[in-house]
């Protein structure tokens, strides 16, 4: 995540809202793609864009699961945020005519970076959310991989009101304990993380891993694209071929809709914590067998 200024914290964490006619963006009209201020996730591209006259920039359509559309807190509006950060954008209205699709995403210009086409092409990140048994035990495994750029605990499968650590331990909400992976695809694959996925957990208990019991601890997988349902899909295929497993795959193969991070004092749990009880009896006989298994993917040590 980007450190942001006092005043991006303002537009993008506090939703506020900048003056109109005083954003970069506003009347901007290069070739490239508006990413995330705070994350990096792209949200639109230039052929998006068009002259509202109102003041910010404008938008009247968005790159596929980009962006989620929340009521807003007037009750009237709908707020527009990143769906991977779920940092504020601005607000989406319809119904005016002012382009073919009839609507418009109004953008704050700080809640965004521009980067042109060929700084847009040499970008090759992927982002991959897994679910399989609690977090902390994936985060540790997946952050040890070369190409893996960063990995967040988190919620995935609910809504807002219920992603937090207390309510989704209740095992009552729709939420999977999830990370969250960014990743570098000329380095590693969606395959092959896939590949190190199958190994991090028991794909064949439903609700279940180990002690850990509850719909939260499902084994899932929210696919980002079509291409990465094909990949789990192919793959759970030849695996239930093969038998690897005595008992049947369980995992769920879903859509991707939105990422909820989880509290700060998950990040990085099991460095933080690895004399904890739970890091030692649970994460690190599973961190382990996956640095048995797959050396030739770790990163080497410091990185």
């Amino acid at each position: 995540m980007r450190e942001l200024t006092e005043f991006e914290q303002y537009v993008i964490e506090d939703k506020g809202t900048e003056r109109p006619f005083s954003g970069e963006y506003d009347k901007h009209d290069a070739q490239g793609v508006y990413h995330c201020k705070r994350c990096d996730a792209p949200l639109y591209r230039s052929e998006h864009k068009f002259n509202a006259h109102c003041g910010w920039p404008a938008f009247d359509d968005e790159i596929a699961g980009a962006v989620t559309r929340l009521a807003d807190a007037d009750g009237r509006r709908v707020e527009i945020v990143c769906s991977q950060c779920q940092g504020h954008l601005g607000h989406v209205f319809e119904g005016e005519y002012l382009t073919d699709k009839n609507i418009r995403h109004c953008v704050n210009s700080v809640s965004m970076v521009f980067k042109g086409i060929e700084a847009n092409t040499a970008s090759t990140n992927g982002f991959a959310t897994l679910g399989g048994g609690c977090f902390w035990c994936l985060e540790a495994i997946f952050s040890q991989l070369k190409g893996v750029i960063a990995v967040r605990s988190g919620y995935s499968g609910g809504d807002e009101t219920t992603a937090n650590y207390k309510a989704v331990c209740s095992g009552q909400t729709h939420h999977a304990e999830v990370v969250h992976i960014e990743f570098d695809e000329a380095v590693i694959g969606f395959k092959e993380l896939l590949e190190v996925f199958w190994q991090s957990h028991d794909p064949t208990t439903l609700n279940r891993q180990g002690n850990d019991v509850g719909p939260q601890y499902r084994s899932v997988i929210f696919a980002h694209n079509a291409e990465q349902i094909d990949i789990a899909s192919e793959m759970i295929a030849r695996l239930t071929e093969s038998k690897v497993w005595d008992a049947p795959i369980v995992t769920e193969l879903v859509a991707y809709k939105i990422f909820y991070p989880a509290e700060t004092y998950h990040d990085d749990y099991y460095a933080n914590n690895g004399q904890q009880p739970y890091c030692q009896m649970v994460v690190r006989p599973k961190v382990d067998k996956v640095k048995a298994l797959f050396k030739d993917k770790l990163k080497s040590e410091g990185a």
